[in-house]
This record gives structure tokens, sequence and C-alpha cells, in this order.
């Protein structure tokens, strides 16, 4: 049983320091009360949640017990200092002392900066300093937020291309006081990182009477392409009531937008340059003859061709068909053993074929042709007909005076 109730107590006790640790408030404490322009001062603090960013400020118009009354507009921001707690929630660093914008009382404002919103004030004074009374606090009409804030609404396509994000601030309150609340002015500020709030000012129509409470929603709006984290604050009476975070996303549509400009205005620019170079350039027959040189007398001459525009090199087709030699299969003398007919009919079968490559003429219709077949079947076997038979073939008109044109036959003298 000792045992037993040992082994409890060492559970137990974790479990109550851990407790007792997740109830204690957070908490500020300063090396020195007081301190002139220029110096500095040493601020700690616990009880806040481990790993946590915090913000430390000097602010004016200020108290424990009423908090920074004008928010953060009345702090020095720009010299104030960022410090992580650490794991168990413990912080300690120094932080110049500036006076703030607003007149004492003054205190150090320490706030949580990301999650979880917590604050802790201790009083402080700066030497030199002036001094004024905090603004009287109207009791007859005092509204209290009694839940928690939200925002309302969510992005759509457009803000996904850079329009402003837009939301609704959702809350309600409570008129503590001892006087109907009228159409209240309430102040919306929004603020980016440890930058101040920008305020603006929304009235709500409608009346609070005294111990009732009423739901309200106010606009709230970024400006263009705003995207990362944001803190909505909402104010009433000079009084901060309530902080909402807000996670902005990126418009991712904008970076698609540049990464296309910057792929089609380049390829639009080459297209068009290559228009230009393809208008101010030769055109391609010129541009061909500037390129063969020039023959006689500065003439162009084409690729290909002599100086008198005479192709050299291969022939094209239609000039090798005319050029081929032709079947004749036609009997002919030479089919025969006489060698003085095959010697003549050989000549003549190649002034036949020399005159139907003539285009004007087949080889049904030439002349030639015709005339040297009669004049070599007329002659027989002598040598002198064939040789008339050859000048007939020649012969393309009809034939003259002095041409003999019928055989004679004589006898022996």
């Amino acid at each position: 049983m000792p045992a037993l109730v040992a082994v409890l107590a060492l559970v137990l006790c974790p479990l109550a320091g851990v407790t007792a640790s997740a109830a204690e408030k957070p908490q500020v404490k300063l090396s020195k009360s007081q301190a002139g322009t220029g110096g500095s001062i040493t601020v700690s603090g616990s009880g806040w949640r481990a790993n946590a960013l915090l913000m430390m400020l000097i602010c004016g118009q200020s108290s424990t017990d009423r908090g920074v009354i004008g928010g953060t507009n009345s702090c020095a921001n720009a010299d104030g200092r960022a410090v992580t707690t650490d794991a168990k929630g413990r912080f300690s660093k120094k932080l110049p002392v500036t006076e703030p914008p607003e007149p004492c009382p003054c205190v150090v404002h320490v706030a949580t900066v990301t999650g979880a919103k917590a604050a802790a004030d201790a009083p402080f004074l700066v030497a030199g300093h002036e001094v004024e009374p905090l603004p009287k606090e109207d009791s007859a009409g005092r509204l209290s937020v009694l839940t928690d804030t939200r925002l309302d609404g969510s992005s759509g396509l457009l803000t996904w291309f850079g329009a402003p994000p837009a939301r609704e601030l959702v809350f309600t309150v409570g008129n503590v006081g001892t006087t109907a609340v009228k159409n209240p002015v309430f102040q919306v500020g929004t603020s980016h990182g440890v930058f101040a709030p920008q305020w603006e000012e929304h009235q709500w129509r409608g009346t609070i009477a005294p111990g009732k409470k009423a739901g309200i929603s106010l606009p709230v709006e970024l400006t263009a392409g705003a995207h990362g984290d944001y803190t909505v604050s909402l104010k009433f009476g000079g009084k901060v009531l309530a902080e909402q975070p807000w996670g902005v996303g990126r418009p991712w549509g904008v970076t698609l937008f540049w990464i296309l400009v910057c792929v089609v205005v380049p390829a639009a620019l080459f297209r068009t340059g290559m228009a230009v170079v393809d208008r101010v350039r030769p055109r391609g027959s010129a541009a061909r003859a500037g390129r063969s040189g020039s023959g006689r007398g500065g003439q162009r001459v084409r690729p290909g061709r002599g100086a008198h525009g005479v192709r050299r090199g291969g022939l094209r087709l239609p000039e090798v068909a005319l050029r081929m030699p032709k079947l004749n299969l036609s009997p002919t003398a030479g089919d025969s053993g006489d060698p003085d007919s095959a010697a003549a009919g050989t000549g003549t079968r190649t002034r036949a074929r020399t005159r139907s490559a003539l285009p004007w003429f087949t080889p049904d219709t030439d002349p030639g042709a015709t005339g040297a077949t009669g004049a070599t079947g007329a002659t027989g076997a002598t040598g002198t007909a064939g040789t008339a038979g050859t000048a007939g073939a020649e012969q393309l008109s009809a034939p003259h005076e002095n041409t003999s044109t019928t055989p004679t036959r004589k006898g022996n003298t």
C-alpha cells in the first residue's frame, strides 16, 4: 500500500504542476520603474505560452487597469523589440527607452504576435516626458464583447487574381452601463505583423438597452493583393474590445499572369521581328539572281547556265526523251544480203530518225523518210540509184527540172 501511494504521488505531482502553470496568467516585470530617453531597461516575464513570439513596446496614455487606450498608435512602435519565450514560457530582454507619441502615464506593453492573443502591462515612467490625466471613462453606456469574434465569408475568383479580400466581423456585445447606447460607432482596424492597425469607422444602426445584448456584423476589407497574416481589431469608445487573426492566401493568379507575360511578350516580339525581316529583305528570285553572279556585259545569269543562257550540266527529262533513238520495226534493205543496200538502208534509217526528232513531224508524215523509202525501192541494186534516193530523202520540197525522177535504161553502145 505505501508503494502504491508513492507511485500515485509521482504521477499526480507533474500533472498538478502543469495545471498550475496553465492557469498562471502572463506577467511582466521591469528592472527599473523609470528611466530617461536613451537609456534601457530589462523586461522579464513568466506564465507565457512556450516558444511564443512576443512584442515589447513603451506606450503612452495607458494604465494597467484600462490597458492601452489609444491602441498601438499610442506606442513607440519603431523602437519596440521582439522576444521569444523558452520552453517554460519565460523571457528576459533589454528594451531601449524612448518617448511614446502620447503623454504619460505610460506602460511597457507586451503582447503575442502570432497564435492565441495574450497581453500584459507594467507601469513605467519616461523621465522628462509630459504627463496628462487619462480621458474620463464614460460610464453612462458601456459595451463589452460577450462572445468570441469570427470572420465570415470567403474569397472568390477575383481575389485569386489580386482583388481586395473582404470578410464580415461578427460578434455579440452587451450593454453593461446604466443608459441605452443608440447607433454606436465602432472602429475596425487591420494590421499586418507588428505594424500598427489602420482604423476605419463603422456605425451600427440600432439601440442596445442596459443589460441587453445584440449581434453585430461589420465589414472588413484589405488592400488589393494583400496576403499573409493579418489581425483585425475592434475598438469602441477608445478601448480595444477584441482582436481576431486573419490568414490571407497568396493571389497565385497574379503570379501566373506575370509568368504568361514573360513568355508571351518575348514570343510576340520575336514573331513581329521575323515579320519585319521578311518584309524588308529581297525577294527570293532577286536574291537568287544576285547570288548567281553576272554574265557578259554585266547581265545576270541563272545558276547552271553559261553567258548566253545555255544550260550546263545534265539535260531535262523532255530533252532526253526527244534525243533517244526510236525503234524502227519496218523491214529494210539491211535484211537482204546486199552490202550496198544495207549501207543505203542504214543512212536512210539515220536520216529518218533525225528527221522524226523534229517536233512538228511524226514518223508517219515525215517527207524525208517517205522519199528515202521510195527511192530505195526503185533503184534496186545499183549504188547510183541509192545515191539518188538519198538526195530525194534530203529534199523536202517538189523536185526541180534538173533532177531526174524517172530512171532511164540505156543499152550497150
